[in-house]
């Protein structure tokens, strides 16, 4: 039996943006991976960075626990953890190192060290796995039992799905993609958590609590600025049956007021959802539930079913309310499908809100002023804009790898700096994001059955797009020469 320590690098002290926005989820990945260790019979302590101050909080973990296997499992289902924000990469490192002084074996797996394992392995980390790493870290887990010392290269030789340093250079070796799938994860071990804490965290600030689930796995759609390395583009659906009971556990042993679902897509099949809401109402398990989907699978008969669920939300990718660049980015979805989506949810009575992303290639004023077209007609509940944003792997990284500067990164969530050249300055786009939040929040204050807003306020609104579209040629950038050879 392995004296195992299982945590991960995000945390919410370093992202000011999260920290003030205060709605903290427990990594759901890295506990469920707890699961299956401790099923394997071996000790499992836990260290949740999402609450924790800094880094010397794990330092002292590290100091009561003495583990001889320290993995820094990133929680694949939270968005952020994807993005690989600059401080919690600085900081995974400063966990490696810590760990390595004690003489533990360092395992790091995670969205940034797929992509990029060469800075966790500079920094000490004996192995990286490759994807959702679940299977390599079982016959990593499985070899260190018979002789638990330092890991050598016999205990590799064979593995698949790691990157590890031989003679001074990275080595990967791919995963069986197939074979990985195969691999079953069930519940968290939601019991390693200090849900108190969580709790009150969430009461302080919103007045409710709020806890997370996931129904899948990855997502089988080909947008081409999203980066897969985790899952590729394979959907894997749990059984509904086994979802509702989870639920049931989680409303029984912790009474949230509401879960957030945290697949990339909920419900892939509107059938998939109906059982769901079936075996909901058949073991009184239902709690208000929030989403991530599509707006093409917001069709009547999936709406119909996500109400019978209780679904209190769906936020669904719109990205732009232009279809030019929705074809650009490969969405598969049009300006049309998004409005439609808006207006079932709405008549089921379920918030419908929107991701936005400003900045794609070949975006122009007239695409962002059919963006905010969109939006001041549809009147989503919420929404949440960003910029486009190169992550390693996907073809629009490729598109624009050439202009890339220095920064590789944002540092926090709030960042919204553009990475490459695009049409305008990041100044720019942070004036836009602020003045499509404000605008929805308006329309969503004062929205009356008549459809009228509160005159002043639309109005101050207004006024401020007047004077940035009227001064946009001073935000403007020279198109770099490789997007002026792809533009029509």
């Amino acid at each position: 039996m392995l004296r195992i320590l299982l945590t991960h690098a995000y945390f919410l002290n370093y992202d000011q943006k999260q920290r003030e926005r205060a709605k903290p989820y427990p990594p759901l990945a890295t506990l469920q991976l707890a699961s299956l260790i401790r099923d394997l019979g071996h000790q499992v302590s836990f260290f949740d960075s999402m609450l924790a101050d800094g880094v010397e909080a794990f330092n002292e973990h590290l100091r009561r626990h003495d583990p001889q296997l320290c993995i820094i499992y990133e929680d694949n289902f939270n968005f952020l953890s994807k993005m690989c924000l600059g401080r919690m990469r600085s900081a995974a490192c400063k966990m490696v190192e810590a760990a390595k002084r004690t003489g533990a074996v360092v395992a790091v797996s995670g969205s940034d060290a797929s992509d990029s394992p060469e800075p966790y392995l500079d920094h000490g980390a004996d192995v990286v796995m490759i994807g959702e790493g679940i299977a390599a870290l079982i016959t990593l887990v499985k070899r260190l039992d018979t002789v638990p010392q330092q890991l050598n290269g016999a205990r590799i030789e064979g593995m698949e799905g790691i990157a590890f340093k031989s003679a001074g250079r990275v080595k990967r070796v791919p995963a069986d993609v197939a074979r990985s799938r195969e691999v079953s994860v069930g519940r968290a071990a939601w019991d390693l958590v200090d849900i108190d804490l969580y709790r009150r965290t969430w009461q302080s600030a919103h007045g409710f609590f709020s806890m997370n689930m996931a129904s899948s796995r990855g997502c089988s759609f080909k947008c081409n600025w999203c980066s897969k390395p985790i899952w590729g583009n394979s959907y894997i659906q749990r059984d509904a049956l086994d979802v509702a009971q989870e639920m049931q556990q989680i409303k029984r042993s912790y009474d949230p007021d509401h879960i957030w679902f945290a697949d990339d897509i909920f419900g892939m099949r509107p059938d998939w959802v109906r059982q769901f809401a079936s075996h909901v109402r058949d073991l009184g398990a239902s709690i208000p539930f929030t989403i991530q989907s599509r707006p093409d699978l917001m069709s009547d008969k999936a709406v119909s079913a996500l109400r019978d669920a209780g679904c209190a939300e769906v936020w669904m990718g719109a990205e732009s309310g232009s279809q030019k660049i929705l074809d650009a980015m490969d969405k598969g979805t049009t300006v049309a499908q998004v409005r439609a989506a808006r207006g079932r949810l709405r008549l089921a009575g379920i918030r419908g809100s929107f991701f936005i992303q400003l900045g794609y290639l070949g975006e122009t004023l007239a695409d962002i002023l059919e963006t905010r077209r969109l939006i001041r007609e549809s009147v989503p509940d919420d929404i949440g804009v960003s910029v486009s944003y190169p992550l390693p792997g996907t073809k629009f990284y490729e598109s624009v790898r050439a202009d890339l500067g220095v920064k590789a990164n944002w540092d926090e969530s709030d960042d919204l700096e553009m990475m490459f050249q695009g049409t305008y300055h990041s100044d720019f786009y942070r004036a836009v994001r602020d003045l499509l939040h404000d605008e929805n929040r308006i329309q969503n204050r004062h929205h009356g059955e008549d459809g009228t807003q509160s005159g002043a306020d639309m109005d101050a609104v207004e006024d401020r797009w007047q004077r940035l579209v009227a001064d946009e040629r001073r935000y403007r950038l020279k198109p770099p020469p490789f997007l002026l050879k792809k533009l029509p």
